[in-house]
């Protein structure tokens, strides 16, 4: 039997250039070993072609590694994520090199802003999104706040950050905390996001490693149920290109682009809305306990 073709969203393949970990399974016209790299930007736009104003595929977040496997002349570099294995375009000047300070904690808030000195007052260098990690260098104190000094410059307050073996207990409250966030195609952060992007971050702050796109999930993630009778908190439902999060037995929380936004609404009239448009439910998922 022949061997499937491997997924380019997951797989570095081009006809000119792939992944030497490829070799003998795909066609290309050389092979090559990706140089690892981690990201050094907040927040790192992956484009399906090296244009900004190509599709957003999905974002990556500050403290990711990810391997190199081509550099453009203009500036971009074609590579893979090492969270979920994505593949594709990211500005050269949002990677670092690996072998820097390795990450030590996590952002836990939505979003955390990154101080000059450990005041508050100062005005912020940057800000991290929910799920970058950081390599914190020291501690610092001041009348407000406790604040960890990152090794790549900047004070964040200690309360926005967790070692990176700790977890969130319950991964739709983490969810939860999106409500209000703008959709955005692609986006993974609470700037915006899209659908399978909150599902993604909420239960990988939980621990879990999961695939990015709502295909990936609806064959990845959890234990099909029979239907949607018996609803629990965590049950994810699938539609062809959707998905949502139970957060109890009638409610779904979901990032889309009836709202515009991450919403809370009956599950009966999302159900109701995307049927006439000929879209059914295509599977419901419960997901293990933590």
């Amino acid at each position: 039997m022949s061997q499937a073709t491997p997924d380019p969203r997951l797989n570095a393949m081009r006809d000119d250039l792939a992944d030497a970990r490829l070799k003998g399974r795909v066609e290309a016209a050389r092979f090559v070993e990706g140089r690892p790299f981690r990201v050094t930007a907040p927040l790192l736009p992956l484009r399906r072609r090296p244009q900004h104003d190509a599709a957003l595929d999905t974002e990556l977040l500050g403290g990711e590694s990810v391997l190199v496997f081509d550099e453009t002349a203009d500036g971009w570099c074609w590579v893979q994520a090492e969270a979920d294995s994505y593949v594709g375009y990211v500005p050269a000047d949002g990677l670092g090199a690996e072998d820097a300070a390795p990450p030590t904690a996590r952002v836990t808030a939505p979003r955390t802003l990154v101080f000059p000195a450990p005041d508050i007052k100062r005005r912020p260098l940057a800000a991290l999104p929910m799920g970058a990690e950081v390599a914190v260098a020291g501690a610092a104190r001041d009348h407000n706040a406790d604040y960890a000094e990152l090794a790549s410059g900047g004070f964040v307050v200690r309360q926005h950050l967790a070692g990176l073996d700790e977890r969130a207990p319950d991964f739709v409250a983490v969810a939860e905390r999106f409500v209000g966030v703008p959709y955005l195609w692609g986006g993974k952060s609470a700037l915006g996001i899209d659908c399978s992007g909150l599902v993604q971050i909420a239960l990988q702050m939980g621990g879990a490693t999961v695939p990015r796109d709502t295909d990936m999930q609806e064959r990845a993630l959890g234990t099909r149920l029979a239907g949607i009778e018996g609803l629990q908190r965590g049950d994810l439902i699938f539609w062809k290109g959707h998905v949502g999060i139970m957060i109890d037995g009638h409610s779904l929380l979901h990032a889309n682009a009836h709202h515009m936004m991450t919403a809370i609404e009956p599950l009966a009239e999302a159900i109701g809305r995307l049927d006439a448009r000929g879209a059914g439910v295509t599977s419901v998922r419960r997901m293990r306990a933590a």
